[in-house]
């Protein structure tokens, strides 16, 4: 049997701006690395954390990476126990699925060291059980795209039910995170609790019209279709700029553009990479006309999630 196993663990766009807590999509590049040792002793526990951010909860009650992979070692029903080290490479409190990626990374790696086959939907629950230590609540649509990969709509999480969407080969997404931190309980406590049924009604024709643009590979239909009515009024402000931003982004081209999450990260959606590096510009230009500082990355949506990955020199 295996006594370790590192896991790649991608970033994602939570809600894909016409797709509240449903949608998400993977990102390349970007993510965090777990990493899962086997222990002699019935415990969960976390070892090392390192990369863009240190400062995680190291009580195992409290850190997604080990309430994730303890609700998989209860299901599983070993006796053995699971030292967790988390490199982050998704910057804190960013609108990229950061809490997610470590949940994720910990049940796809403690899997791997576990008896038995265990499919994404099997792991699902349990990176769920992690990610709501951070959010306060269930929510998917950064957890499915970090472990199933791709653009991804869950319809229900019990049992679980992601449906792939495919992706035209042109998309390109530009992501563009100031240096800002939202945490995710903060965002969503800006949130109507009740919203006009004609919003709810239009908001219904934008994802359909989206999910039909993406099978289609009709990009202009996605660009009409990729508008976020419902979140995005709620929590604009809380983005330094982002009218000026996205205006910018639109106005070089791109598809649509929104926040990733509960931001403060800008997604754009644009059609091929020359697009996209000039979108990208125009949305850090338009950031810095705020006196905002950022970090601007441009990525495909790869198909494949979370994976075992081959140890790294320090760690052989």
């Amino acid at each position: 049997m295996k006594n370790e196993a590192s896991v790649f663990a991608p970033a994602s766009v939570g809600n894909v701006a016409v797709g509240y807590d449903v949608l998400g999509s993977a990102l390349d590049g970007l993510g965090d690395r777990v990493t899962v040792r086997r222990l002699d002793e019935p415990v969960v526990r976390i070892g090392a954390i390192t990369g863009r951010v240190t400062d995680l909860p190291t009580e195992p009650t409290e850190n997604t990476a080990t309430v994730a992979l303890s609700s998989l070692r209860d299901a599983a029903g070993v006796d053995d126990g699971f030292e967790v080290s988390i490199e982050k490479g998704i910057p804190l409190s960013s609108g990229l699925g950061g809490s997610a990626a470590s949940a994720v990374g910990a049940v796809v790696a403690g899997a791997d060291l576990l008896p038995g086959a265990w499919s994404n939907d099997d792991l699902l629950p349990h990176a769920l059980a992690g990610e709501a230590v951070a959010s306060g609540d269930l929510h998917p649509d950064n957890v499915a795209p970090c472990l199933y990969g791709g653009l991804v709509l869950t319809r229900a999480m019990d049992p679980p039910d992601v449906v792939p969407i495919p992706v035209p080969d042109r998309i390109r997404c530009v992501l563009v995170h100031p240096d800002r931190t939202i945490p995710t309980q903060d965002a969503r406590a800006c949130l109507p609790d009740t919203i006009p049924l004609s919003d709810s009604v239009r908001q219904t024709a934008h994802l359909g019209a989206f999910v039909a643009g993406c099978y289609r590979n009709d990009l202009a239909l996605i660009g009409r279709a990729l508008r976020d009515l419902i979140v995005e009024p709620h929590r604009a402000d809380l983005v330094p700029g982002f009218d000026d931003v996205q205006d910018a982004a639109m106005e070089t081209g791109a598809l649509g553009c929104s926040l990733s999450g509960a931001g403060p990260t800008v997604f754009a959606w644009c059609n091929g990479s020359d697009d996209a590096t000039r979108v990208q510009n125009a949305m850090v230009n338009a950031f810095e006309q705020h006196d905002v500082p950022t970090e601007a990355w441009t990525s495909t949506i790869p198909s494949q999630g979370a994976r075992v990955t081959a140890p790294t020199s320090s760690e052989l």
